[in-house]
């Protein structure tokens, strides 16, 4: 069988890009073996391989692929919809990725930059909703998660949840929020009930709860500042 005509079941098993990731790592392929795998298929003439090669060479190598369209990638033999936009798809992801840089992140210092972080799509919501605010080592929001939806009870917000996320995020603190759909973010009993065991957990475990703040109707309080976190 000729070079031309090599289909991907005729390469080696330990030289098939999926194969070669598992093994090594995405970081020691080519882009063609990357972008063989989003491809996934060939044709009954040609490898994946060699299709991946096609479209880099047409669009010069990542440099024009990065800014590619759907309708420029089907104008490729052996590309059709499905593959251009699932190669669209990962374009966007990386673009995405490459954008998250450090520095852009938001910083919490204070209970007023947790207010400004939040306060517009949470002092009009109908239901309360527990939300929780990951943090580095700089205070730099590495995620936001939505716990619980519903009246906030201590039974029901159950630390497991909450230092799940902060474990799998690597987080260095977090900080507790929720909304009052009354407008008046006065602490319940069981909002004081909440905090206090969540900050106990949190000296256990080595991730420290860093506040808890209630959020009503364009105000807030924080129950760091009223003494109910120490």
């Amino acid at each position: 069988m000729t070079k031309q005509s090599l289909l991907i079941r005729d390469v080696p098993n330990h030289e098939r890009p999926r194969e070669r990731l598992l093994a090594d790592g995405a970081k020691y392929l080519s882009n063609q073996e990357l972008l063989a795998i989003i491809l996934r298929t060939g044709s009954k003439d040609e490898s994946v391989l060699q299709l991946a090669q096609r479209v880099l060479q047409k669009f010069d190598g990542l440099t024009m692929l990065k800014d590619a369209t759907v309708e420029e990638l089907k104008e490729i033999k052996g590309i059709g919809e499905a593959k251009a936009v699932e190669v669209c798809a990962v374009l966007e992801l990386g673009r995405r990725i490459t954008s998250l840089k450090l520095e852009e992140r938001y910083v919490i210092r204070s209970p007023e930059d947790v207010s400004r972080y939040v306060m517009e799509d949470m002092r009009s919501l109908t239901q309360e909703h527990f939300v929780c605010l990951y943090l580095n080592t700089k205070n730099h929001v590495l995620h936001r998660e939505t716990i619980f939806i519903g009246s906030l009870n201590a039974s029901i917000v159950h630390p497991r949840e909450v230092f799940k996320e902060a474990l799998r995020r690597s987080a260095a603190s977090f900080i507790c929020l929720h909304n009052h759909p009354s407008g008046d973010p006065t602490p319940s009993r069981e909002d004081i009930e909440v905090t206090k065991r969540l900050g106990e957990c949190g000296k256990i475990l080595g991730i420290e709860l860093l506040d808890h703040v209630i959020i009503g109707d364009r105000t807030y309080i924080s129950l760091k500042e009223k003494g109910y976190l120490t």
